[in-house]
C-alpha cells in the first residue's frame, strides 16, 4: 500500500528546480562531507575491499616468480641459476588480466540481471575457485603440467577479480554523492596498494623457505582477501539506481535510507536519480553493450576506457612484478622484495594524499602534471640503464618508487575518479565492464611483452625498459590533454548535459548549468 504514496511523492519532487540542479559543494571540506554521509563512507571503504583483493592477488601472483623455491619448482636452470623462462613468465603475467577481460564485461551484463550485490558475491566465488586451482598446481609430476595448472588457476582467478572490480566500481559510482565522488573513487588505488603491501609482506616472510610452503602459504592467504568482499555483498543494500531501473521504488527507498542517516530526506535524492535515469531513456528500455558506442555514448565510453588504461600506461604492470624485475637488474632476492615493500608503503601514503587532493583539485591538472613528472623519471631510468653497477641498480629502484609516489598522488586516483564520472547512469554497469576490460587488455599486452623486453633469456634491456614507459607516459599525457574533460563537483545531470552539448574538453570546467543561471537571473 506504500507504493502509490511513495510514487506520488517522487512525482512532486521530480519537477522541483532544486532537484534538477542540485547544488555542487566545491568549497565543502572533506571532513564535513564525511560527517554528513557516514554510512556511505563506511560502505565505500567496505567496497574498496574488492580492490584490496585485486592488489593482493596481483602482487602475490606477480612476485611469487621471484621466490627462489617457486623458481626451483616451476623454473629451469640458466647459466647456473633457476629462472622462469620468458615464454612462461609472459603467458603467466598475461593470463590473469586476460581472465579479467572476460570477467569484467560478463559481470557488467550480470549486474543488470541479478543486481550489484549478487554479481559481486559470484565474482568472489569464482576467484576462490581459481585460487584453489593455483594452490594445487604443484601436485603434477611433469613440469609442463604444473605450469599449465598454474596458468589455468591464474585465468580463473582473473575472471573473478575482473568481475569484482567492475561490481565495486559500478556501485561506488552510482551511490556516492557528488561531493565525495572523487575521494571515494580514489580509495580504489589506495586499497589496491594496501593489498599489494600485505601481499609483499607475506611473500617476504615466506621467501627463504625451502619447501613448497614458500608459495602455498601466499596462495592460501588469498582466500582471506576473497572472503572479505564476498561477505560484504550480503551486508550491502542494493544499489538504489539499479532498483529504480527495475521499477521497484519501495526497495529503492529502503536501500537509500540504508545508505543515509535519519537526518537526510531521501525522497528528493531518489527523485533526482529517477530524473537522471528518465532523461537517458531511449526507444528501447533494454540496452545492450552496443549502445555504449552509439551517439554521444561513444565519447563517454572512450573516456572511461582510456582512463581505465592510464595506470597500465604509467607503469602498474611493471611495478606489480618489480621484485623480479629488480633481480634481473642485479639486486638480491630479499633486498628486491624489501624495495617493493618500501615502494608500496610510500605509494600508499601518496594515495592517502591523493584522496584529499581529489576533494580540492581538478582531475585534468592532477593527471597532466603527474604524468609529465613520470615521463622524466622513466627517461632517467632508461638513461641510467645504459651503464652498469650498483648506482644504476639503486637508481632504477628509486625511479620505480618515485613513479609510484608521484602517480599515487595524482594520475592513479584521478583516473579512477574520471572513469566513475563519465558514463551515463543507465549504461554505467556495462561501461564499467568495458572499462575494466580495456584496463586488463592493456595489462595483457604489456604483461606479454615486458618479460621479452627485460628478461635475461630474451631482450635483456634491464633498466633501459624505462625508455618504453617514458614513451607510454607521453602517449597518455597527449591523449589526456585532448580527451579527458574536467567533471569535478558536477552532478549526473550536468555531466549528461555537457556531453550532449558536445562541449570541448577545455570548456567543461567553466560551463554553467542553464537551469541554475535562469534561477539566479529570476532572483
Amino acid at each position: 500500500m506504500g507504493t502509490p504514496n511513495l510514487a506520488s511523492s517522487l512525482e512532486e519532487h521530480i519537477h522541483e528546480p532544486s532537484i534538477q540542479s542540485q547544488p555542487t559543494t566545491n568549497n565543502a571540506l572533506l571532513s564535513q562531507e564525511i560527517r554528513r554521509y557516514p554510512k556511505i563512507v563506511a560502505y565505500s571503504v567496505g567496497l574498496a575491499l574488492a580492490f584490496l583483493l585485486t592488489g593482493y592477488d596481483t602482487v602475490i601472483l606477480g612476485t611469487i616468480t621471484a621466490v627462489p623455491y617457486f623458481k626451483h619448482e616451476f623454473g629451469e636452470l640458466y647459466n647456473g641459476e633457476y629462472i622462469i623462462p620468458a615464454s612462461w613468465l609472459s603467458v603467466w603475467s598475461a593470463m590473469s588480466p586476460l581472465g579479467s577481460i572476460i570477467g569484467a564485461p560478463v559481470a557488467g551484463w550480470l549486474q543488470d540481471r541479478i543486481g550489484r550485490r549478487w554479481s559481486l558475491a559470484l565474482s568472489c566465488f569464482v576467484c576462490a575457485v581459481g585460487i584453489a586451482i593455483a594452490f594445487c598446481s604443484n601436485l603434477p609430476d611433469e613440469m609442463n603440467s604444473r605450469r599449465g595448472a598454474f596458468l589455468v588457476g591464474r585465468f580463473v582467478q582473473g575472471l573473478g577479480v575482473g568481475g569484482a572490480m567492475a561490481g565495486a566500481q559500478t556501485y561506488l559510482s552510482e551511490t556516492v554523492p557528488t561531493s565525495l565522488r572523487g575521494s571515494a573513487m580514489a580509495l580504489s588505488p589506495t586499497f589496491m596498494l594496501l593489498g599489494e603491501l600485505l601481499g609483499a609482506v607475506v611473500i617476504f616472510a615466506c621467501e627463504q623457505m625451502t619447501t613448497s610452503a614458500a608459495f602455498l602459504i601466499p596462495f592460501g592467504t588469498q582466500w582471506i582477501t576473497t572472503l572479505l568482499p564476498f561477505v560484504l555483498a550480503f551486508v550491502l543494500p542494493e544499489s538504489p539506481s539499479y532498483l529504480i531501473r527495475k521499477g521497484d521504488y519501495e526497495k529503492a527507498h529502503s536501500a537509500m535510507k540504508a545508505l543515509h542517516t535519519d537526518s537526510v530526506d531521501v525522497i528528493p535524492l531518489i527523485a533526482q536519480m529517477r530524473l537522471s535515469i528518465a532523461s537517458e531513456e531511449e526507444m528501447s528500455r533494454e540496452l545492450a553493450y552496443v549502445d555504449c558506442f552509439k551517439g554521444v555514448n561513444l565519447r563517454r565510453t572512450t573516456v572511461v576506457a582510456f582512463s581505465f588504461m592510464i595506470p597500465s600506461l604509467f607503469g602498474v604492470p611493471l611495478l606489480a612484478s618489480a621484485s623480479y624485475f629488480m633481480q634481473v637488474v642485479g639486486m638480491s632476492s630479499s633486498l628486491s622484495i624489501m624495495v617493493l615493500i618500501v615502494g608500496i608503503v610510500l605509494g600508499l601514503l601518496a594515495n592517502g594524499v591523493g584522496v584529499w587532493l581529489m576533494s580540492r583539485f581538478g582531475r585534468r591538472p592532477l593527471l597532466l602534471w603527474t604524468l609529465a613528472v613520470s615521463i622524466i623519471l622513466w627517461l632517467s631510468m632508461g638513461i641510467a640503464g645504459c651503464w652498469s653497477g650498483n648506482v644504476v641498480v639503486w637508481w632504477t629502484a628509486i625511479s620505480l618508487i618515485l613513479v609510484v609516489v608521484i602517480c599515487g598522488m595524482g594520475a592513479w586516483p584521478a583516473s579512477y575518479a574520471v572513469n566513475g564520472e563519465a558514463s551515463s547512469l543507465r549504461l554505467r554497469a556495462k561501461t564499467q565492464g568495458l572499462g575494466v576490460l580495456c584496463y586488463m587488455l592493456s595489462n595483457v599486452v604489456l604483461s606479454l611483452a615486458l618479460p621479452y623486453i627485460y628478461n635475461k633469456d630474451a631482450g635483456d634491456l634491464k633498466g633501459k625498459t624505462g625508455f618504453i614507459y617514458a614513451g607510454l607516459c607521453l602517449f597518455a599525457w597527449i591523449v589526456t590533454w585532448f580527451m579527458i574533460p574536467e567533471m569535478k563537483d558536477r552532478t549526473v545531470i550536468e555531466i549528461d548535459t555537457m556531453f550532449e552539448a558536445k562541449l570541448p574538453c577545455a570548456e567543461f570546467k567553466n560551463w554553467s548549468s542553464p537551469v541554475v543561471l535562469e534561477k539566479e537571473y529570476d532572483a
